[in-house]
């Protein structure tokens, strides 16, 4: 449809139906973003609960927060897939879905009735997205993994610090984000596909290959150079000046590798003759003296505050940003125009703010039209619009195949 017909990101999929099987991070993010969008998601979970929903510190009234915030946008089925009436149930709805979302091990859901092979029997269309540490095949695929295990093995946290730290990894799950990003994507593309030819199919979505394609710049650098990536700390490999340097109150990040912004900078700073000196007159220059430079940056830094020097730099063009903390972060006046966070309402934990879908407008909050749901809040409700009969809603609730929150 065409934004004159005024359909706008948050209905682009109005009346796609999800089932989202998945846990923890890089999965249900792929849910999440579909229904940003607009899809019908509805979280099924065992009667124990996605394992996400133990992730804590912090915790809201009980509820993890870590596992909140990848989940607005959904409600949720609790299904006991060990019962046989579970497993009919799931088929039966499948027959409705246009996607189906899992992150077990490979296979698991095929042992258990409602893998692939199964559903697309039932559903030809359906889009059938498996999430998984090492993929579908090869002679890792069985073997268990999480987003730090995929920093470790993919190269990815060889490379983070200086030079004489310790292994280190990004702080929030870097994989599990890139993973769901770049899955959600496929599953878009597969919906085109599937609208064309009336065909599902059967997406396998791997954290180490998107590990990988995160590190697309250093590891293209390697398989050209054969040279491994030295560990340079908030500075960039290919580029000088552009890492963070001490200020009198702080740090500030500074890019100014391009030939203009370094002359600008030298000339700020009082020292014209940095910008022809033959240790840094060319990147490739800088780069090879770096601590040299970095020495010589620090000194000529240190004499103002961060806020001081970042409107300098701003009126000469020089970009650079003050390394902020959240508490900066959201004070900032960037974010409150952006409308990046939003409010959604938990049954259980109340209140919880979070950053919203900010892809496309400013909008965020439109597209927020349920809260992180509790495990089994909406069985009932979601049974009922599948086309299930109370008498059946009743007799899955009395043999436990599905679980109702009180």
């Amino acid at each position: 449809m065409s934004s004159a017909e005024g359909v706008t990101i948050n209905q682009a999929l109005s009346g796609i139906k999800v089932l989202d099987f998945t846990q923890i991070g890089a999965g249900p993010l792929i849910g999440m973003q579909l229904g940003d969008m607009g899809a019908e998601v509805i979280k099924v979970e065992s009667p124990g609960g996605d394992i996400g929903r133990k992730l804590g510190p912090p915790w809201q009234e009980g509820e993890s927060v870590v596992s909140m915030s990848f989940n607005r946008n959904k409600r949720s089925l609790s299904v006991d897939l060990k019962k046989s009436e579970g497993v009919a149930l799931i088929k039966r709805m499948a027959a409705q879905a246009d996607i189906v979302l899992e992150s077990f091990r490979p296979g698991v859901m095929d042992k258990l009735g409602v893998g692939f092979a199964a559903l697309q029997v039932i559903n030809p269309g359906v889009i059938f997205g498996s999430v998984s540490a090492y993929g579908q095949t090869g002679p890792w695929r069985d073997k268990a993994g999480v987003d730090g295990i995929v920093q470790a093995v993919s190269g990815l946290m060889s490379n983070i610090g200086d030079a004489n730290s310790p292994p280190m990894k990004v702080l929030v799950p870097a994989v599990d984000m890139v993973t769901g990003f770049i899955s959600t994507s496929a599953v878009l593309a597969a919906l085109r596909v599937r609208d064309a030819t009336g065909q599902g199919q059967h997406l396998d979505f791997s954290l180490y290959n998107s590990a990988l394609m995160l590190q697309l710049s250093a590891v293209t650098s390697y398989l050209s150079s054969g040279e491994l990536p030295l560990r340079t700390g908030t500075a960039a490999p290919y580029s000088a000046p552009n890492e963070a340097y001490p200020t009198k109150d702080g740090w500030i990040m500074i890019a100014a590798y391009h030939d203009d912004r370094w002359l600008a900078l030298c000339n700020l700073l009082g020292k014209p003759e940095l910008a022809i000196h033959p240790d840094f007159a060319t990147i490739p220059k800088r780069v090879a003296n770096r601590d040299a430079l970095m020495k010589e940056l620090t000194v000529l830094l240190a004499h103002k505050t961060s806020f001081e020097w970042q409107e300098l730099f701003e009126a000469a063009d020089i970009i650079c940003g003050p390394i902020a903390d959240y508490n900066m972060v959201m004070q900032s006046p960037q974010l409150a125009h952006n409308g990046v966070i939003v409010d959604t309402h938990s049954s259980v934990a109340g209140l919880v703010r979070m950053p919203g879908f900010a892809a496309g407008d400013r909008d965020a909050q439109s597209r927020v039209r349920y809260g992180p749901p509790a495990l089994g809040e909406h069985s009932c409700q979601i049974l009922t619009e599948f086309g299930l009969s109370q008498t059946e809603i009743d007799g899955l609730l009395a043999c436990g195949a599905v679980i109702q929150r009180a």
